[in-house]
């Protein structure tokens, strides 16, 4: 099984952190957006910066029902650099005059998705939230952000992405770690037990909220100019580093995730696109007055270089 020393990444992660302060938010560059790039930059990085909160609530919930002390420091420490990406992402928006005076309220799909995770989060197994995460941060950071850099000459963007970047690359290497570790030395019935969760009721309200937000921005990345291509290229870093070994193949949870990944991206899949748009568009016609509540801890997000280390 491949794996990594903890505590030595523990050390690392600790001896790596970043605040908000150390970027100069008021240096030059915020006129190169263009006032093409500017509607469609405004939705993305909201989306971007909400992304970053669902990433931060799941290793939350990791860092409770983590394995060892060692897994559950660094999983604390994932939470506040995830919601620490988000107030840098917001940061941004600010710069470029996207802000308006309020936070940006998550879209429909994603209120669902963060209701969900507020609600049974902390009751889903470690094993699952453990193969969920590493895809989401391939995608965030193999697809979305290189995307992101491609687009925008801003170098405070770029400054801050690099830093957002170093983050994102250990949570892969300790994320992918864990899923290999999931799938090494069980039974086929403890395999089949851990499959077997996808059919738990929560856990079937929490794909009903999941797949028409990963197909609807998707969809939205491709609109705003995303080649088709970096999310093959993404997927395939997923598919290729979480089934290097026996252990991570072995992982059902793997396995499921990679499937749904590979079927998302494919437009040719009409099979599974028909009813998850048709879930997308009746999403779309909820009521506000319907949807669950923002919740309330939205408030700590702030634009200001205030972050502590």
């Amino acid at each position: 099984m491949a794996s990594i020393d903890l505590e030595k990444m523990l050390d690392k992660v600790k001896n790596t952190q970043w605040t908000l302060s150390d970027i100069d938010w008021n240096a030059p560059g915020k006129e190169l957006i263009t006032s093409e790039q500017w509607p469609k930059l405004k939705d993305f990085m909201a989306d971007l910066m909400w992304i970053e909160h669902i990433g931060a609530r799941a290793f939350a919930a990791m860092s409770k029902k983590a394995p060892n002390p060692t897994l559950s420091e660094m999983y604390a420490i994932f939470h506040a650099e995830e919601q620490r990406h988000a107030n840098a992402e917001m940061a941004l928006m600010k710069r470029w005059g996207m802000l308006e005076g309020d936070i940006p309220k998550p879209n429909k799909n994603l209120r669902l998705i963060i209701k969900w995770l507020d609600t049974y989060a902390d009751d889903m197994p470690f094993y699952i939230l453990g193969a969920v995460i590493p895809m989401l941060e391939v995608a965030l950071d193999g697809a979305l952000c290189t995307f992101l850099l491609d687009s925008v000459d801003d170098p405070v963007c770029h400054q801050a992405f690099k830093l957002i970047n170093g983050d994102e690359a250990r949570h892969l290497g300790v994320g992918f770690s864990v899923m290999e570790a999931q799938g090494y030395n069980k039974t086929f019935i403890q395999l089949s037990q851990m499959a077997a969760r996808a059919l738990d009721p929560r856990m079937i309200l929490g794909i009903l909220a999941y797949l028409p937000l990963i197909n609807k921005m998707r969809d939205n990345v491709i609109k705003l100019g995303l080649a088709e291509e970096k999310l093959y290229s993404a997927m395939n870093k997923f598919s290729k580093i979480g089934g290097r070994t026996v252990a991570g193949r072995r992982n059902p949870w793997f396995q499921i995730i990679q499937f749904h990944a590979y079927k998302v991206i494919d437009r040719k899949q009409k099979w599974f696109h028909i009813p998850v748009d048709a879930m997308v568009a009746m999403t779309d016609q909820i009521p506000e007055k319907s949807l669950p509540k923002v919740p309330s801890w939205i408030y700590q997000l702030t634009a200001e270089p205030t972050a502590t280390k």
